[in-house]
């Protein structure tokens, strides 16, 4: 049919041609029409041939090869099914899991499914049985024998830390040694990996210099900044200070940059007093030469040295430190300030400690809390407690509520001066503000009345105490029983005595003695004595 269509197109054009050809009587007209006439039939002959090959071939291509995206599906479908079949590790053999899932979908393993497969072995390692420890070494193998791609060295880094979780030292060690039979590319990130786990084990001294030498020596390994960062760590937490400034040394003299952390950890380290051996001398010393290194010390360093020279007792060398951290431009803050002013106080040098405090309020900063119950305890030792309770009236001015320190301190210094009508103002003070005493503010509050006399007061205290706090014995307790033996009223300690008892509350046995001393005297004591058979025990009402 199409044949003819194409016959009957073609005679009709050849006709209306010959017609325009004979008109203008042109015989090259007759040429470049044959010649178009030609063309065109060999131009449209083929593609109507190839069209019907194309749709009527009888033989279809065949496709030998698997294109891009048919081999990352097979990947993705192994995937799956190896994931399926994690979920149960503990009855799963993953390894043939592995082989079989990949092997089903005609594709290779990856680098990446046997990270998924260690990764799961051991997340499922504490969880599950012993089952999943015991198929790393079988996954390894496979993958040292089996697998022919470069490993990349994340999958070991993972290992070895895992091992070191689980306090599997030597495993790590080993498997460490044997990277280079994976065809993996060393780098340090694997040595540090496994120098983090010796150090946190503390195998520091005996295992890692002959580490640090194989490594180079047989894996090319070379340590940078990182690895000394482990290690210095790693010794100033043992307080092996000495050992960290010799690594410190090999760095600069070797050429490596050196972070600013690690000459504030070694610092820090040496201010805690790890190291016994060092005084201050040596501490503003060794912090000259860390400056020489480009070292710039921090609010924090500065306040390490601070407190390293209180604790020691030498209150002139933190001044002298303070100073120094504000000519170099760093600001103190409140931490650095109640340092010193506390050392001052105890050492009863309460004009620089006034002096400091003012420094401090000038400069701007707030006092907290531990400024102002220092500077209160310095005030209470120069027996100025009007001045004191002034104070607490000025940090609730300023913000700072006071603590129970505070109060106990002002309570503590009127009691020890026997300023009662203080003492009870301030009382009155905490009872507004909702602060409430605790055993010990109790205790020493009781004695001081008892002391002055006042048994009523201090009996009324000992009742408050009772039924605020969990008491089952009290000095305070012992003492009034004492005081009332000895003054002859024996029918008041009795009477206490009673109502104490029946709240869980036992006398010592300095008590007892006071009582039965005065009911011998008086003649009034009477005892109920239980038959030697009962294996009843006498009580207190059996003995009153």
């Amino acid at each position: 049919m199409l044949r003819l269509l194409w016959s009957s197109s073609s005679t009709r054009n050849i006709s209306a041609a010959a017609a325009v050809a004979q008109s203008h009587n042109n015989p090259n007209e007759w040429a470049l029409f044959f010649k178009s006439s030609i063309h065109w039939s060999s131009r449209s002959r083929p593609s109507l041939h190839n069209y019907h090959l194309r749709k009527r071939r009888k033989w279809r291509l065949s496709l030998t090869y698997k294109t891009k995206w048919q081999q990352n599906f097979a990947y993705q479908q192994a995937m799956l099914t190896l994931q399926k079949s994690a979920k149960n590790t503990s009855k799963t053999n993953l390894l043939s899991a592995l082989v079989d899932s990949f092997a089903t979908y005609q594709c290779e393993p990856s680098p990446n499914a046997y990270h998924f497969l260690l990764r799961t072995l051991t997340r499922n390692s504490n969880s599950s049985s012993s089952s999943s420890l015991d198929q790393i070494p079988k996954v390894l193998d496979h993958l040292q024998r089996v697998a022919t791609f470069e490993t990349p060295e994340y999958i070991f880094i993972d290992l070895i830390k895992f091992y070191g979780d689980c306090n599997m030292v030597q495993q790590a060690i080993e498997l460490f040694f044997n990277l280079p039979n994976f065809r993996c590319n060393l780098t340090v990130h694997s040595l540090n990996a496994l120098l983090s786990v010796l150090c946190r084990k503390k195998w520091v001294p005996e295992i890692v210099p002959e580490i640090l030498i194989k490594s180079r020596q047989s894996m090319n390994i070379r340590v940078d900044e990182s690895s000394f960062g482990i290690l210095i760590r790693a010794l100033c937490r043992s307080g092996k200070v000495n050992y960290a400034v010799e690594l410190l040394n090999y760095m600069v003299n070797d050429g490596f940059s050196v972070d600013g952390r690690i000459f504030s950890l070694i610092l820090a380290t040496m201010c805690e007093g790890k190291a016994k051996e060092c005084n201050g001398v040596e501490i503003m010393c060794f912090l000259e030469d860390l400056k020489k290194l480009g070292f710039s010390p921090r609010r924090g360093d500065w306040c390490n040295v601070i407190r390293f020279m209180v604790k020691r007792g030498s209150c002139v060398a933190a001044i002298k430190a303070l100073n120094q951290m504000k000519a170099e431009g760093v600001e103190p803050d409140v931490v650095c300030y109640n340092w010193v002013v506390d050392r001052l106080l105890l050492e009863d040098e309460y004009v620089k400690a006034d002096d400091l405090f003012d420094e401090m309020l000038v400069s701007g900063l707030v006092p907290d809390i531990f400024t102002y119950n220092a500077y209160i305890n310095g005030l209470c030792n120069q027996n100025k407690l009007e001045e004191g309770i002034k104070m607490i009236a000025c940090m609730e001015e300023l913000g700072c509520r006071p603590d129970l320190t505070t109060y106990n301190t002002i309570l503590a210094a009127c009691c020890a001066k026997g300023e009662l009508n203080l003492v009870r103002m301030v009382m009155r003070q905490m009872e507004l503000k909702g602060v409430k005493l605790m055993f010990q503010t109790y205790e020493f509050l009781i004695v001081t009345c008892h002391s002055n006399r006042e048994i009523d007061e201090a009996c009324g205290l000992l009742r408050e105490m009772v039924d605020k706090c969990s008491v089952s014995r009290s000095v305070a307790f012992d003492q009034i029983l004492c005081g009332f033996c000895h003054r002859g009223l024996l029918d008041k300690a009795v009477e206490l005595l009673r109502e104490m008892v029946g709240k869980n509350v036992a006398p010592g046995f300095r008590a007892w003695e006071a009582i039965l001393q005065g009911c011998a005297l008086t003649d009034s004591f009477e005892m109920n004595f239980v038959p030697a058979d009962s294996s009843a025990s006498p009580g207190v009402d059996n003995l009153l």
